[in-house]
């Protein structure tokens, strides 16, 4: 019952996903910890379930719009494999409530990403902004003038840490790591930010399936948990993507990271004292 009565969270979790094209999973360890009653490694495994069904269903109207870049993303997922990998083994050997506090830094963390993108956006400071849209690149160097070769070895060391460290935040924290995909796809790879929402969704879908295998090797799902709070995702990712067409992205960052910033603060506070 108390799962049944804080599922409505799961509704919140897909208007982000949907909407925003990742960040929403954040939210869910606490609302499976504080609201449903989990303890915290078991909210990192029906995490993982929550965000792998969601962001697959929430990326089927970006794939149809043209906003998922297949290639690129399929690769900078599977580059974060290894670190997905490692993030589960480290995920058993921590303390429940040392997780919970490390937990409640990572969202911060990602509140301050989120603001900042959207401060760049308002004034007007942008990857693309940065570059004549007219330019092209010359067979022997880019137009900042950094030789190609060296321009792509670059693009491949960004690729393979960024990819890296989402995949060990998916193992570790059971989130989709979108906060961070999102940043790396616009610097690493040129996307705009519209294709990076698109895209993070595949990168969030295949880190979550393969740290979910992992995880399922040793324990099992409350899936009288899983079932309430998927299902209100799978229609808050609907309603998060008719939200990304009317409302003003920046305005939605903006409130969903005061959001975290309250959401961490209180987990901070909750974890800290069971700590002491």
């Amino acid at each position: 019952m108390r799962a049944l009565l804080a599922s409505p969270l799961g509704f919140l979790i897909g208007i982000s996903l949907g909407a925003l094209g990742g960040g929403g999973s954040i939210l869910a360890i606490p609302a499976l910890v504080y609201a449903a009653g989990q303890a915290p490694k078991a909210a990192t495994t029906t995490s993982l379930v929550l965000v792998a069904i969601t962001a697959a269903v929430g990326i089927v109207p970006h794939w149809r719009a043209g906003r998922v870049r297949v290639a690129a993303g399929t690769a900078f997922g599977v580059v974060g494999v290894g670190g997905s990998l490692l993030g589960t083994r480290l995920n058993s050997s921590v303390n429940q409530d040392l997780l919970l506090l490390l937990f409640s830094g990572l969202m911060l963390i990602a509140a301050g990403a989120m603001w900042r993108r959207v401060r760049r956006a308002e004034t007007g400071v942008s990857v693309a902004s940065k570059r004549p849209a007219a330019e092209t690149v010359s067979l022997t160097g880019t137009p900042d003038g950094i030789p190609m070769a060296r321009a792509r070895a670059i693009s491949v060391v960004k690729v393979l840490v960024a990819g890296s460290f989402v995949g060990m935040l998916t193992g570790f924290f059971g989130v989709g790591g979108g906060f961070v995909i999102v940043p790396a796809l616009v610097l690493a790879l040129d996307f705009d930010m519209i294709q990076a929402a698109g895209t993070s969704l595949l990168v969030i879908t295949i880190n979550s399936v393969v740290a979910l295998t992992s995880r399922l090797q040793g324990g099992s799902i409350e899936w009288r948990i899983v079932v309430p709070f998927v299902a209100l995702s799978l229609l808050g990712v609907m309603a998060g993507n008719r939200l990304a067409g009317s409302k003003s992205p920046a305005v939605l960052q903006k409130w969903f990271a005061g959001l975290l910033v309250t959401v961490a603060v209180y987990t901070a506070v909750r974890s800290g004292i069971a700590l002491g």
